[in-house]
């Protein structure tokens, strides 16, 4: 049962950094679109550090339960949320602009290799749990 609940936490955390990762395309396509509007300033999404932080803090994952007979665990599910934040980084355009399309398509570049890291990590997670139900049998 403990395993399960386990799983299933890592499950959370994979499908949340999946949404992150679409959202972080969308934010990046948007810096991309706006490289030549006067005064637009980048945006970015904070999601690592935020999980990374609730961890250090909690020591692992949160449990929650939906049901009077599941097991006691140690509070509400994954309290972390993607952040969208304005680059306040000085440009050294004259329009006030501070895009980098050379920058905004290396990101675009590294969240598109995160993305199918993620999804190749949640594939395999569901994999192993076909095999182990059909094991069972």
């Amino acid at each position: 049962m403990l395993d399960t609940v386990v799983s299933s936490s890592y499950q959370k955390v994979m499908e949340k950094a999946l949404g992150t990762s679409a959202l972080r395309n969308q934010v990046i396509s948007n810096n991309i679109a706006n490289v030549n509007t006067p005064g637009f300033k980048r945006s970015d999404v904070e999601f690592e550090g935020v999980l990374a932080q609730a961890l250090e803090k909690k020591n692992k994952l949160s449990l929650t339960s939906t049901n009077v007979q599941h097991f006691a665990g140690n509070g509400g599910t994954i309290g972390t949320t993607p952040t969208i934040f304005t680059s306040s980084e000085n440009t050294m355009r004259i329009d006030g602009n501070n895009v980098d399309i050379d920058a905004e398509m290396a990101n675009i570049a590294k969240n598109t290799i995160y993305y199918n890291a993620i999804a190749h990590q949640l594939s395999r997670y569901f994999s192993n749990l076909k095999s182990a139900i059909r094991e069972g049998k």
